[in-house]
C-alpha cells in the first residue's frame, strides 16, 4: 500500500529564544529530519522570535506537528496541511491563552463548518441570534485569528524553506 503524501506550512509566530532548540527537536522528531530553522526577531512581541517552514510528509503530518508543539507556554503557532487525495485540508492554531484550534479547510484554505456544527449553533442558540453568532465564531476560530493577526503581519515578507520528510 502506498503512502499518500501531503504538504503544508508550520508558522511559529512567537517563541522565547530559549525554547527554539526544543521546538526544532519536536519538529525533527515528527519529520524525521533535522530542521535548523532560521529564527528572526518577532516585531509584534519584544524578546520573542519567529520562524516558518514548509513541509512534505505522509497525510496526518500536520496533526502530528500541531500535537508535538501543543501546550508549550509562550508559544504561538499555526500548522496548515493542504488537501491531498482522500483527505480534506486542515489548519491548527495555538495560543497560550486559548489553547489549540482545529478546522478542516477546502482547497483555497477556507474553513469548512460541518452540517452538525451549524445545527448545534442554531439549536443551542434557541432563537437568540447572539448565541448563534457566538457558536459560529467559535467554529470559525475567530478568537485565534484575532490573537494571531498581529504576529502574522509582523512576518510579511519572511522567507519560507521547504522541509521534506525522509521516512
Amino acid at each position: 500500500m502506498s503512502v499518500v503524501m501531503a504538504r503544508g506550512v508550520l508558522f511559529v509566530h512567537s517563541a522565547p529564544s530559549a525554547l527554539c532548540p526544543h521546538i526544532e527537536w519536536a519538529i525533527g522528531s515528527v519529520v524525521e529530519k533535522r530542521t535548523d530553522l532560521q529564527w528572526t526577531p518577532q516585531p509584534a512581541a519584544t524578546g520573542m522570535v519567529r520562524a516558518e517552514i514548509a513541509w512534505t510528509g505522509p497525510q496526518g503530518t500536520g496533526s502530528l506537528l500541531a500535537s508535538a508543539l501543543r501546550g508549550w507556554a509562550h508559544l504561538r503557532y499555526e500548522v496548515t496541511e493542504e488537501q491531498s487525495p482522500g483527505a480534506d485540508g486542515s489548519r491548527w492554531a495555538h495560543t497560550p491563552e486559548l489553547g489549540i484550534f482545529h478546522a478542516a479547510t477546502d482547497v483555497h484554505g477556507n474553513i469548512m463548518i460541518s452540517e452538525n456544527r451549524i445545527r448545534y449553533a442554531y439549536e443551542n442558540g434557541a432563537g437568540d441570534p447572539s448565541a448563534v453568532y457566538h457558536e459560529l465564531s467559535l467554529a470559525l476560530g475567530e478568537a485565534w485569528d484575532e490573537e494571531l493577526e498581529p504576529f502574522r503581519h509582523a512576518a510579511d515578507g519572511a522567507p519560507v524553506r521547504w522541509l521534506h520528510q525522509v521516512g
